[in-house]
């Protein structure tokens, strides 16, 4: 080990609890998150799992005055290697800060440790007849530190918005250690600058997320759920504008899958609700307070969609079991990095009028360049959220090859390479197709202003 790296862990370790500092070798499951296949070449020089952010704040300065990199984990589920470890880095994993502090009901917020996961948060939430509205697949393992540090997105975005919409205040730790406590829990705070958004979706490259106060909804009384197929795109955002009008707000999922997404899904599952017929299925849900009514409103715009001929076919949960099968077929989407293997993802927004168009055109220029890929398309619609998988054969195409396909229409479809992942390692070429040249100074100079020395995070995101 060289001297530096000797002369940060020696001070690493007077300066922290016991059993915070962990030198290398460290457990491998700390070298990559979900998305990235192996490990960094160079290995991080030690773990830090600080209890508190005095903790994280010693690790940070000691750092910062050695030029040592720091990078941030919360539960490694991230999809664009935003938490890989950088060689020679400090990994600093906030797992163990996983406390629960308050719940007010009345304020309808919850104050929480970064390191909680969100399955956690959802269930104090219920307990007390709330709901925290962000939902992912990877609930139980992800920490809302990192939902926030990515501002996740999630099935339910179409009513309740991003992580962003959902984080009411939060503390953070600068990379000098100084602790930003802008633990707001009021929905009106027109005191000078927002500084949480500084720290909301900027994946820890300005700073660490350690504590959070995030707002809650009432729990629905009632859900109603169907599954719709519709002759084409157009007539996906026919049903889109009919139930916007006839459902309102309790509309809260509006999740759309091309043919080649739902012919996955039977493969995968059996079997599905509707026919396999070339249409593309669309899964609705609301949200309501009014079980009776809710169920009346939703099934009378349902027939409604029917009669006016912008919906094929559509089949209604009548309990929470066919309910949740219909969610089975949309959720076959997990399924993909074992059976679509191996392959590329991607996550797209675009114009909601424009995602028939791209996702066709895309879908031929992969097709041409490689007859034998498969290629299948699926996503939050109504939010403007497209993914598609392309699948990668060795030798034949790369990831790269696809990446320059995918994010060339999206640069022409003035899109973003990112909805809802964030950009981290595997996106960060391709900021530039989304963002102006202005936009992306203007990043840099916030990043020289709260980290001059560039150890935060390096090599994310820019």
């Amino acid at each position: 080990m060289a001297a530096d790296a000797r002369s940060v862990l020696d001070a690493l370790e007077a300066a922290l609890p016991p059993s915070v500092l962990q030198r290398a070798p460290i457990d491998p499951r700390y070298l990559k998150d979900w998305m990235v296949s192996a490990a960094p070449e160079a290995p991080p020089i030690a773990l830090t799992r600080p209890r508190t952010a005095n903790d994280v704040a010693t690790v940070l300065r000691i750092c910062d005055a050695h030029r040592v990199p720091v990078v941030p984990q919360g539960g490694l589920t991230g999809l664009t290697g935003g938490a890989t470890p950088s060689p020679g880095s400090v990994v600093l994993s906030l797992e163990r800060m996983s406390d629960i502090e308050s719940l007010d009901p009345d304020g309808s917020v919850i104050t929480v440790q970064a390191g909680v996961t969100l399955q956690a948060v959802q269930q104090a939430a219920d307990e007390a007849g709330l709901m925290f509205a962000l939902d992912i697949g990877a609930r139980g393992s992800c920490r809302v530190g990192g939902n926030a540090a990515t501002n996740a997105g999630g099935n339910r975005v179409l009513r309740f918005g991003m992580m962003r919409e959902l984080v009411l205040g939060l503390e953070a730790v600068l990379v000098d250690g100084t602790i930003v406590s802008a633990m707001n829990s009021m929905l009106k705070n027109n005191a000078g600058y927002d500084l949480k958004q500084l720290f909301i979706g900027t994946e820890g490259t300005l700073g660490v997320i350690t504590r959070l106060v995030l707002r809650l909804h009432p729990k629905p009384r009632s859900v109603c759920t169907a599954m719709v197929s519709v002759a084409n795109y157009q007539q996906v955002l026919a049903l889109l504008k009919l139930a916007r009008e006839r459902l309102g707000p309790t509309l809260s999922a509006y999740e759309a899958m091309w043919p080649d997404f739902y012919s996955f899904a039977r493969e995968q599952r059996g079997s599905v609700p509707l026919p396999e017929d070339g249409t593309i299925h669309v899964l609705l849900e609301t949200m309501g307070t009014d079980q009776a009514r809710d169920t009346e409103l939703f099934e009378a715009s349902i027939a409604a969609a029917l009669e006016s001929g912008c919906a094929v076919d559509a089949v209604i949960a009548q309990s929470g079991r066919e309910r949740a099968a219909l969610w089975s077929t949309r959720d076959a989407s997990g399924e993909l990095a074992r059976a679509f293997s191996p392959h590329v993802d991607y996550d797209v927004s675009l114009p909601v009028g424009t995602i028939g168009s791209f996702a066709d055109e895309c879908r031929r220029r992969l097709h041409a360049s490689w007859p034998e890929g498969g290629v299948v398309c699926f996503g939050h619609v109504a939010d403007g959220n497209l993914h598609l998988s392309a699948q990668v054969r060795d030798g034949i195409r790369t990831k790269d090859d696809t990446d320059r396909i995918v994010y060339g229409c999206v640069a022409e479809w003035q899109g973003s390479v990112s909805a809802e992942h964030g950009i981290g390692l595997l996106k960060r070429a391709y900021l530039g197709h989304s963002r102006s040249d202005a936009e992306i100074a203007l990043m840099r100079r916030l990043k020289a202003a709260l980290d001059p020395h560039g150890i935060l995070n390096p090599g994310k995101v820019l």
